[in-house]
């Protein structure tokens, strides 16, 4: 295939526009550098009316909202999903995984909870304490400076607690409890366990004047129109386009590899254009990944050459291993006080949880090592059933057999909106060589690249850790006098572990470390096979915790930008 060269060399290409990605891009084009990003997807700006669904009614689609082409629904904003047609994976076999990719500008961060949790100090130290895993080369005094940076650029709410291993941050108002969350603080609170408010990254106060404030219109999955919640796209890349570097902007660009010269550096990329599907070579100097641990580790493994045999900074043999996603299970109750209700008023909120519980207990007196935060979800939403499940399930509240049309099913809908309460775990899985993804020597994808395979089990930890969680969440529902819809899953069933991969937290792939024996960047996320290639997803964790890891991939990400700045202002690259 002949391979189009591009003429123009930059200072910078960044594969991916996400959390990681699109924070590089911010901190290198106010640098003044020149930069080069290359998406996947298509461009996607969430105001533009041919793309907008935000404020758009079930009837506005053909399937009432059902999706086809988005695995969450037809007004999701991510395009994508786990499986996508011409870009499969595999798994070895009796082993399990699911892959979800947004393939758009701003990636993933275009649907997620926004729960924007900062890791703690136990959290970069976890082996001190249970002697599993690793410990990070870095510290929480490490990473700190730049958690405050971020929650002053992008905002989060939340409230001042003092959990030592939940730390504050720079908070704007958390928004008022609504009724599915008063119930659960007081079933909560008679159990012992703490619930606060949450930590999301949605205005409830003015940042800036390129950003509005939130109007509790519930639909941040959508991607908010006047960029209320944050995305990549909106809150970084388009600043970034604004600021004193020069941003080039490549979408719908498949990248093939990172190509090196013969000091085993890197040169730049290769990409397939997925609209004339020709292949095309970027110059750089530095190359930045971001397409995700996964993607980052399938572009690191195909990236072959005479100085990388294995893959490029792959010569430790660690490149995909130690991948992990946090762990997830949940249950659903009804609360008899809210059925049947005669009132209804506009408890839209965020879209997310305005209350959650942080982790409470002492794993030394439990059978797994680490701990677990518990979201929750119910309430009135629009446009949606407001029930949070199908009718059959919920039958036994109807006093009739369910299903039908017309009053009746009027009147089953009214009898149980707003009724349910929903529970879910995410917890800290534990790094483990033996999962992994590598490349599948028999598969490629419809662009002619080489594609992951998935190696993926839960230990006895991840397992007694979700039989808790129904152990939590069952008594969370006596105590507030709600009836679970259906029994807590045994053994058979995993406790009701989410599939890997289905949390959508991977995490591992790459990861950091003094040793270049043992790891495959260094504490800066700069490959220690070759100087001029980083990494500033997920992939250089070496280890979840029990939160989410967006905010810690933007604060890490910024961190590694900031040094290449300063490396390439000494020539060191």
């Amino acid at each position: 295939m002949q391979i189009i060269e591009e003429s123009k060399q930059y200072d910078a290409i960044i594969v991916g526009s996400g959390a990681g990605g699109g924070m590089s891009a911010k901190v290198l084009a106010d640098a003044g550098l020149n930069i080069a990003i290359v998406e996947a997807g298509p461009y996607f700006d969430p105001k533009d009316p041919e793309t907008q669904t935000q404020f758009k009614w079930s009837y506005d689609s053909p399937r009432r909202g059902a999706g086809t082409t988005r695995h969450f629904g037809d007004f999701d904003m991510a395009y994508g999903g786990y499986d996508i047609e011409g870009e499969p994976y595999t798994t070895t076999e009796d082993t399990e995984f699911r892959w979800f990719r947004s393939r758009m500008l701003g990636g993933r961060t275009n649907h997620w909870g926004r729960i924007s949790l900062r890791f703690g100090p136990q959290d970069f130290k976890a082996r001190d304490k249970d002697g599993l895993g690793d410990n990070w080369p870095i510290s929480y005094e490490d990473v700190k400076p730049y958690y405050d940076k971020i929650d002053k650029l992008i905002g989060v709410f939340g409230s001042k607690e003092r959990l030592p291993n939940d730390p504050d941050g720079f908070f704007l108002p958390p928004p008022k409890p609504r009724l599915h969350e008063l119930y659960y603080i007081k079933g909560a609170e008679k159990v012992g366990i703490k619930a606060i408010p949450s930590r999301l990254s949605i205005l409830t106060k003015r940042l800036n004047e390129e950003r509005g404030v939130c109007y509790f219109c519930r639909q941040c999955s959508r991607s908010c129109s006047i960029y209320a919640d944050f995305s990549a796209g909106s809150c970084l890349v388009f600043p970034a386009q604004k600021s004193k570097g020069q941003v080039d902007l490549y979408v719908n660009a498949m990248v093939r590899q990172v190509s090196t010269g013969k000091d085993g550096k890197a040169t730049g990329v290769h990409f397939i254009n997925k609209e004339d599907r020709k292949e095309y070579h970027l110059r750089g100097k530095v190359v930045v990944l971001a397409a995700s641990a996964c993607g980052s580790a399938r572009i690191l493994l195909n990236s072959k050459s005479p100085q990388h045999p294995n893959g490029l900074g792959n010569s430790s043999g660690v490149v995909g291993k130690y991948l992990h996603d946090s762990t997830g299970s949940s249950s659903v109750a009804i609360i008899p006080e809210l059925l049947d209700r005669k009132m209804t008023y506009n408890e839209d909120g965020i879209g997310g949880l305005h209350v959650y519980s942080p982790w409470w207990g002492d794993n030394k007196k439990l059978d797994f090592p680490r701990g677990y935060h518990i979201e929750l979800g119910g309430g009135m939403s629009m446009p949606s059933y407001g029930f949070g499940s199908n009718l059959q399930r919920m039958a036994k509240h109807l006093g009739h057999e369910a299903g039908g049309y017309g009053d009746q099913l009027r009147k089953d809908v009214k009898r149980l909106y707003g009724a349910t309460l929903g529970l879910a775990g995410r917890g800290e899985c534990i790094a483990r060589e033996d999962n992994y993804c590598e490349l599948d020597p028999d598969t490629v994808d419809e662009f002619g690249i080489p594609v992951l395979r998935f190696n993926y089990t839960f230990s006895e930890h991840e397992l007694n850790q979700a039989k808790h969680m129904h152990k939590t969440f069952a008594e969370v529902f006596d105590a507030l006098g709600a009836e679970p819809m259906w029994e807590a899953p045994g053994k058979e069933q995993n406790y009701g572990l989410d599939k890997p991969g289905e949390v959508i937290h991977e995490v591992g792939t790459t990861r950091m470390g003094d040793n270049p024996k043992t790891s495959v960047t260094n504490k800066y996320q700069q490959l220690h096979d070759a100087d001029n290639v980083f990494v500033v997803d997920a992939g250089p964790f070496v280890s979840q915790a029990d939160k989410n890891c967006t905010w810690t991939i933007l604060a890490l990400s910024w961190r590694a930008s900031d040094y290449i700045v300063e490396q390439i202002k000494k020539r060191n690259i």
